[in-house]
């Protein structure tokens, strides 16, 4: 029986590096953490770039799109043309299906992070304007812009801190609920006599 099942996942696998057929896209087999997948992001970044990602997905369904996309490059004031778009995209798309998922979507600014964008292109643009504005915020501003970076990226351990700090949370209301239904208990036996 295991024989069998190893013997149709190799032929699935030889059909698909021969083009016969197509993988299996099901959004229930992609699993994506992006806190594992993108540790140089603090938890609070990433849920920032969730919420940039889903209040421009204006279909919902999961995806930035060439129209979303364009929508968001004129919103945050770098308007770009249909061929800069699809360059955009195309710069991104791991699965080369036209669109930009949140993984994809996070890679635009670990690829800026890391110096990899053309200093033209769009995507170095909407990752530059994800960042401070110095004119806007001033030199102090910028400044302590800097300082905060430099001592979050000292933070060997920002994530253990903050699953521990949410965890510890979750144990004091649990601790609540425990006396609060001891007390209700003592109430109750109360009226029992």
């Amino acid at each position: 029986m295991a024989d069998d099942e190893l013997a149709s996942k190799l032929a699935r696998r030889e059909a698909l590096n021969e083009g016969n057929e197509e993988p299996n896209t099901d959004k229930r087999t992609l699993v994506f953490n992006p806190y594992t997948e993108f540790k140089e992001f603090s938890r609070k970044e990433i849920k920032q770039y969730e919420k940039m990602f889903k209040n421009y997905d204006t279909d919902k369904n999961h995806f930035i799109e060439l129209m979303e996309l364009k929508f968001m490059m004129e919103k945050l004031g770098a308007p770009q043309t249909h061929c800069a778009l699809k360059d955009m995209i195309k710069e991104v798309d791991e699965d080369h299906d036209g669109r930009i998922s949140f993984r994809e979507f996070l890679l635009i600014f670990r690829k800026a992070a890391a110096g990899e964008l053309d200093s033209d292109s769009g995507l170095s643009a909407l990752a530059r304007l994800t960042e401070i504005d110095v004119d806007k915020e001033g030199v102090g501003g910028a400044k302590n812009f800097f300082e905060a970076k430099i001592n979050e990226q000292t933070q060997l351990k920002k994530f253990e801190e903050e699953i521990r700090q949410e965890q510890e949370e979750k144990k004091q209301e649990e601790e609540e609920r425990k006396k609060r239904r001891e007390e209700f208990k003592a109430k109750q036996a109360a009226f029992k006599v």
